[in-house]
C-alpha cells in the first residue's frame, strides 16, 4: 500500500517547492487563460455547437499536453487540483505541498479569468454548469468518471515506472485524454475535471450555478484513480516519496 506523506511547513519556506510553486502558477495560468479563451471566442462567434465543441476540445487538447511538458521538470504540470490529490492518494507528492498547490492553481485561475475578463471587455467568463435535464448525481458521477480516466492516464503514461515505450509521450496522451472527454461530456456536465479550471471562471462572473459538482466529481475520481492505479498496478521495491520530494 503506498503511504501518503504528511510533510512539514517548513516546504513552503525550501528553494524548490518556491520554485515549482512558481511554475505551477504560471503553467495553470497559461492553461486557464488558453483553455477559458477558448470557449469566451467560441460564444462571441456564435457558431455551430458541435463545431464549437469540437473547437475546446482541441484547444484543451493542446494547452494541457504542452504546459505539463512545461511545467513538469520544476512543478510536475499538474495543472489541476484533482490531480495533485490523485498524486497525493499515490504517495508521490506530500500533503502539505499539495495544500500550498491547490492555492497556487486556484489564484491562477482567478488571476488568468480576471485578465481575459478585462481584455475582452468585460465579456463573461462561462462557467461550467450542468445541461439542461443532466441532475446533480448524473453530473458529479460524469465528473468522477472522466476525472479518473485522466488520473488513470496520468499514472499509466507518467507516473508508472514501466512505462519504458512511452518515454516522452505522457504529456501529450494526457492532453488528448482531455480533449476526448470534453468532445464526450461536453454536452452533459461540462466536462471540466478540474476545480480550479472551474473556480476561476464562477468567482469572477460571479456565477456558482452547480458549482459544488466540480469539486466533488474531480476529487473523488482523481483521488481514487491515483489509489487504485498505485496500490495495484505500480509494483514498488520502495516507498515512493522517502521525504519531502514532489512527484
Amino acid at each position: 500500500m503506498a503511504k501518503i506523506a504528511l510533510g512539514s511547513g517548513r516546504e513552503a519556506l525550501q528553494p524548490d517547492c518556491l520554485q515549482a510553486l512558481i511554475v505551477e502558477f504560471i503553467c495553470t495560468f497559461l492553461f486557464v487563460f488558453t483553455g477559458v479563451g477558448a470557449a469566451m471566442a467560441t460564444d462571441k462567434l456564435n457558431g455551430n455547437l458541435l463545431v464549437g465543441l469540437f473547437f475546446v476540445a482541441i484547444t484543451h487538447a493542446l494547452v494541457v499536453a504542452v504546459m505539463i511538458s512545461a511545467g513538469f521538470r520544476i512543478s510536475g504540470g499538474h495543472l489541476n487540483p484533482a490531480v495533485t490529490l490523485g498524486l497525493c492518494a499515490g504517495g508521490h507528492i506530500t500533503v502539505v505541498r499539495s495544500i500550498l498547490y491547490w492555492i497556487d492553481q486556484l489564484l491562477a485561475s482567478v488571476a488568468a479569468c480576471a485578465l481575459l475578463s478585462y481584455l475582452t471587455g468585460g465579456l463573461t467568463t462561462p462557467i461550467h454548469s450542468l445541461a439542461s435535464g443532466v441532475g446533480a448525481t448524473q453530473g458529479v458521477i460524469m465528473e468522477i468518471v472522466l476525472t479518473f480516466s485522466l488520473l488513470f492516464t496520468v499514472y499509466a503514461t507518467i507516473v508508472d515506472p514501466k512505462k519504458s515505450n512511452l518515454d516522452g509521450q505522457g504529456a501529450l496522451l494526457t492532453g488528448l485524454v482531455v480533449g476526448a472527454n470534453i468532445m464526450a461530456g461536453g454536452p452533459f456536465s461540462g466536462a471540466s475535471m478540474n476545480p480550479a479550471r472551474s473556480f476561476g471562471p464562477a468567482l469572477v462572473s460571479g456565477d456558482w450555478t452547480d458549482h459544488w459538482v466540480y469539486w466533488v466529481g474531480p476529487l473523488i475520481g482523481g483521488g481514487l484513480a491515483g489509489f487504485i492505479y498505485e496500490n495495484f498496478f505500480i509494483v514498488r521495491s520502495h516507498i515512493p516519496l522517502s521525504g519531502d520530494d514532489a512527484f
